[in-house]
């Protein structure tokens, strides 16, 4: 009996030393967890047999049990670097349309060829799907989905508003002739002029500049006049309730409100363009424009020089000055005795966005941000948890699967209930402390010799029976 109980001692040794040996090969493998070997002993007794002399019949094993204890943190330059600080693992698929989950605390991410998020092994992360404002639409394991990062932003959008806002020098010079010589290539023929690019319906960008020039102050007091060239094109400025161009250039005198007045007389410049005018109190405040509604348009016959990449040639440009006509605002074009300046110049189209940045934030929302300056979310990472992690069943490269034990997966969004934080940038090392498994593997060396030495000195009692004569 007694060779049988060492044997078991050798046994537990060496899993023992097994267990020390694996940990310490696994000191730098991100996301693992550490095991320690549980021993139980042996004690079997008949019925009838006195308890009071019975001797144990050695040592099992009775688990190898991983220890899922956080790791330390080390961060990257990495977005798609992944690390869970509290509870909570990965949910990953080997291949699309899979159910084949199986989950991970090794935060090693990338894209594919397709755009997806996988890891090292291939499988794919998974997320909830979001609403357009970032929140899940669902937190439900049966509704996610493989992460795909899109590489553009979708569709182009044509501008179709522009949003200005500036100050108009009250003291700036009335330039002679003006407007009648006004010539976008020669700055002395305006006051002022600004820029902002807008986009065709192709997404291609243009370059829409605004002139200023001061009317005649004897003639109309407080009084511009706006000029528009696109990529350098003169376009004239139309009024959307009728035909301006038929009906005259922008300039001359008239009494009464502008958006009342008929049109001047013609005051057409070198280029015969149609301008807007508009109109301050002594004041500096804003209080009148023609037209109406002053629109850039973008007519057919500039289709093959403005246009020539074919984009939608009728493409309407409406100029948004927020206009008050019951008191000043801070959103109107003011003249006052300062310089020059543009305080908003916005436009609403957009080109076509291509991929500049992966965002993730705690919560585990994914957002893309792209070079068109737009962002959109795109998937909550999912995390998952277990009543029981120690049942969960190893099936290698750091990862596990769902079994009887652990209890079915639970699943929620990162930073809630009792789910950790998701830190981007960011691995989670091995747990494995080494000066630990070092003097572990220290005591596994001693105990084997130990119970080595108990085999052999069995060994040597029973020579000695053997050789009584």
């Amino acid at each position: 009996m007694s060779f049988n109980i060492a044997l078991s001692g050798l046994n537990a040794s060496q899993k023992d030393l097994d267990v020390t040996s694996n940990n310490i090969a696994n000191v730098n493998t991100v996301g693992f967890k550490e095991s320690r070997a549980e021993f139980v002993d042996v004690y079997a007794a008949s019925l009838l047999a006195s308890g009071k002399t019975k001797v144990g019949d050695g040592v099992l094993t009775a688990d190898v049990a991983q220890q899922f204890s956080q790791g330390s943190i080390q961060f990257t330059n990495n977005a798609l670097d992944l690390a869970i600080t509290g509870n909570g693992f990965f949910a990953t698929v080997p291949e699309l349309g899979s159910l084949e989950t199986s989950y991970t605390r090794a935060g090693q991410f990338k894209l594919n060829a397709d755009n997806f998020v996988v890891n090292s092994q291939g499988g794919h992360l998974l997320g909830f799907p979001v609403n357009s404002d970032g929140s899940s639409a669902s937190v439900s394991l049966s509704t996610a989905e493989p992460i795909r990062i899109p590489t553009s932003s979708g569709a182009p959008t044509a501008t179709s508003e522009v949003d200005i806002r500036m100050n108009l020098p009250a003291g700036d010079a009335y330039i002679s002739g003006a407007p009648g010589n006004f010539d976008p290539e020669d700055p002395l023929t305006f006051n002022n002029s600004t820029s902002v690019t807008i986009f065709d319906s192709l997404g291609d960008s243009h370059v829409m500049t605004y002139y200023f020039v001061k009317d005649d102050p004897t003639v109309n007091p407080n009084q511009w006049l706006m000029f528009a060239a696109v990529d350098g094109v003169p376009i004239d400025i139309q009024d959307p309730n009728t035909d301006a161009i038929a009906n005259g250039r922008v300039g001359g005198a008239a009494s009464g409100p502008l958006s009342t007045r008929p049109l001047p007389p013609p005051n057409a410049g070198n280029f015969g363009l149609v301008g807007a005018r508009l109109e301050f109190t002594s004041s500096g405040d804003f209080i009148d424009q023609f037209p109406p509604l002053a629109d850039g348009i973008i007519t057919e016959q500039l289709g093959s020089t403005i246009l020539s990449n074919g984009a939608e040639s009728s493409q309407t440009i409406q100029i948004d000055f927020n206009l008050d006509p019951l008191a000043p605002n801070p959103n109107e074009p003011t003249q006052f005795a300062s310089n020059f300046e543009v305080t908003a110049l916005n436009q609403n189209g957009l080109a076509v966005g291509r991929l500049t940045g992966i965002d993730i934030g705690p919560d585990g929302l994914v957002r893309a941000t792209y070079s068109n300056g737009t962002s959109e979310p795109l998937s909550r990472i999912a995390l998952v948890n277990f009543a029981n992690e120690q049942g969960l069943t190893q099936i290698g490269n750091t990862s596990w699967k769902e079994s009887i034990v652990s209890g079915e997966a639970l699943a929620g969004e990162g930073g809630s209930g009792t789910f950790g934080t998701i830190n981007s940038s960011a691995l989670e090392q091995s747990n494995v402390n080494l000066t630990t498994e070092l003097i572990d593997l220290i005591s596994a060396q001693r105990n084997f010799q130990a119970n080595s030495r108990a085999l052999e000195v069995d060994n040597q009692l029973n020579q000695t029976i053997l050789q009584i004569r």
